[in-house]
């Protein structure tokens, strides 16, 4: 139905079209946007349905976005049109940048219908110079200063170059000369240039109050001969009154065919919308069930179009942009088959497929098919958080200090809920700013849990035969149970390298033997802190340093070597919404014996008992 009624409204504008059209190979008088000069032969606008006939070569202008009047001159110099003078055939132009003498460098008219307009007692075109002065002189006969490229310490003047004399007043030895140009504007700083055209000549035409027009079965070899035909004054009226009746009918007709349709829409409308909703509701309910879908290899090609979006590659997969039918966007992870025994997977599905969070990912499916695996998580349209930290200094990736503030709470709140709001602890053992993805309102998700393990909340410990994670992020007691046993606090410690980082704005991971002090840039921030100097990154007022301050502070807390010293997600994100007298941790890069000497450090425990638990299966 809405097919016949687009066509037949489509038949009926074309049978309008061509009745009022009828007349459209007569060259109307037109404006742009109904205002600015008239425009008639031997000018012509772009883009109409004017014949070419209704102009003269070089003469086509075109109506800008705010309906100014252009005229395009060779080298493509475009100057608005003030007004056009028919009789004397001069047209009045402006510049819109406001400054004609760097337009008429370039300007060259010999390929153009156009003249300059010179006085009377100019026998010969004047040509000018433009000199940069040090020094400004009066403006006489011949000399003319140019305000538009003056400045405070210098002036620049156009100098007649067919006048001697005028050299000879002009301060040469603090000039020197810039480049010439053909003409100056009337004083020298007027924004307005005049040309005129001597052919096609329509003169006499415009004198009797006749239109002009290029002579037809001109039978001699001068092709820009023109003939005088009467002006047709009331046509536009006429033409008005018949599309007004058209327009009528027309609206006549749409009107009985929407009441038509909506008929048959009324008719249809229980059916169908019953359909539409029954589901739409299906789909919000298994979009809102925390269970994540099943899907076939065929499915995954589908849903990324044949992997024809890619969006990034790591160790252990390829990600590819994905669509649902349903219109949702989607990151497919394609995982591979030589990385692991599966782990990787069946730690992706089986501890996100129980979570639910506003700061960590959605898994929205998986695909378990032979040898071919792939997690289907929802899409985050700005990345990750690494390419806005990973260099605090440039200012166009900065996202600045309130929303970095914003993002820690975040994943501090993402963190917590791993290890407290689950029916068993999620140790996730690889936070990281490549591991948090930002919204379209970039609001902090935590991905990856490949590496994740799972324990009792009532125990806190887990076991572990090798270590895990991302050099640079990892806990000291992953490497060594000297600093006490593997529990929840590796990823404190890992959020605060994450907090030191968004402040640094430096990178954990480039470690070689060349660079390894880099690994301790933490220290660096502490000693600032203690010295009370600044950080050198973006800190544009107190509130933004102090917001800094505060990320600075609670990282050094959360990466206390000793397990025992560090806060629990729960405390971090107390001490990140609050923290306005935050106490300095005790020195973490210090030796036992500096820190014992160390009284006048203030200290926060922390302490719980932990014990050592087997790693849930």
């Amino acid at each position: 139905m809405a097919i016949s009624c687009s066509f037949f409204l489509f038949m009926v504008f074309t049978m309008m079209d061509h009745h009022v059209g009828g007349h459209e190979n007569v060259c109307e008088e037109l404006r742009c946007g109904g205002k600015g000069p008239a425009i008639r032969f031997p000018f012509r606008l772009s883009h109409t349905r004017q014949p070419d006939h209704c102009s003269f070569p070089g003469f086509t202008l075109s109506c800008t976005d705010s309906n100014q009047t252009l005229l395009e001159l060779p080298i493509s110099v475009k100057l608005f049109v003030e007004e056009i003078d028919y009789i004397s055939q001069v047209i009045q132009l402006s510049d819109p940048n406001h400054c004609f003498p760097i337009e008429l460098r370039r300007l060259n008219l010999s390929s153009s219908p156009f003249q300059f307009l010179f006085h009377e007692q100019d026998y010969y075109p004047r040509g000018y110079g433009l000199f940069n002065c040090s020094q400004s002189t009066d403006q006489r006969n011949g000399i003319f200063r140019i305000s538009c490229l003056s400045g405070p310490t210098h002036q620049v003047y156009a100098l007649d170059l067919n006048d001697g004399q005028s050299l000879m007043e002009l301060p040469i030895s603090s000039c020197t000369k810039m480049y010439n140009i053909p003409y100056v504007p009337e004083m020298g700083d007027a924004n307005i240039l005049h040309l005129n055209w001597s052919t096609p000549d329509c003169r006499h035409c415009e004198q009797r109050g006749e239109n002009c027009r290029i002579l037809k079965n001109n039978n001699s070899t001068d092709e820009s001969k023109t003939e005088c035909f009467p002006r047709q004054r009331n046509h536009a009226k006429g033409r008005t009154s018949t599309k007004l009746e058209i327009v009528g009918a027309i609206l006549g007709s749409f009107l009985l065919v929407l009441l038509v349709f909506a008929i048959y829409r009324v008719y249809r409308y229980d059916k169908v919308e019953k359909e539409n909703q029954a589901k739409i509701e299906m789909f919000l309910e298994d979009y809102r069930n925390l269970k994540p879908s099943r899907y076939t290899y065929s499915d995954i090609r589908r849903i990324t179009n044949e992997f024809a979006d890619k969006l990034g590659q790591g160790a252990y997969g390829t990600v590819f942009k994905g669509k649902l039918s349903n219109e949702i966007y989607v990151a497919v992870k394609i995982l591979n088959t030589s990385k692991g025994k599966g782990e990787e997977f069946l730690n992706e599905v089986g501890t996100m497929g129980t979570i639910h969070h506003v700061n960590v990912v959605r898994l929205v499916g998986f695909c378990a098919d032979g040898f071919r695996r792939a997690l289907v998580y929802e899409f985050l349209s700005n990345n990750s958080l690494d390419k806005f930290i990973s260099s605090a200094d440039v200012k166009n990736q900065f996202l600045g200090w309130d929303k970095l503030q914003d993002i820690a709470i975040g994943i501090a709140k993402g963190i917590e809920y791993l290890h407290q709001g689950c029916d068993q602890r999620i140790l996730h053992f690889d936070i990281k700013p490549h591991n948090i993805l930002l919204d379209q309102n970039f609001n902090p998700k935590i991905s990856d849990f490949g590496l994740a393990k799972l324990c009792s909340k009532d125990q806190s410990a887990v076991s572990m035969t090798t270590a895990r994670g991302t050099m640079g992020y990892i806990a000291p007691e992953v490497f060594s149970r000297n600093f006490g046993n593997v529990t929840y606090k590796v990823d404190v410690y890992s959020f605060g390298m994450l907090l030191l980082e968004m402040v640094g704005g430096r990178k954990n991971t480039e470690v070689t033997k060349e660079n390894i002090s880099q690994v301790y840039f933490p220290e660096w921030i502490y000693n600032c802190l203690e010295q009370k100097e600044d950080f050198r990154v973006f800190v544009e007022d107190d509130g933004d340093a102090h917001i800094a301050k505060k990320l600075a502070v609670v990282g050094l807390w959360c990466i206390q070597w000793h397990p025992l010293k560090r806060p629990s997600m729960k405390v971090a994100v107390q001490m990140l919404e609050g923290g306005d007298n935050l106490i300095m941790p005790p020195n973490p890069f210090a030796t036992t014996a500096t820190t014992r000497t160390n009284a006048r450090i203030p200290a926060m425990d922390f302490r719980q008992e932990l014990q050592v638990i087997p790693e849930s299966e």
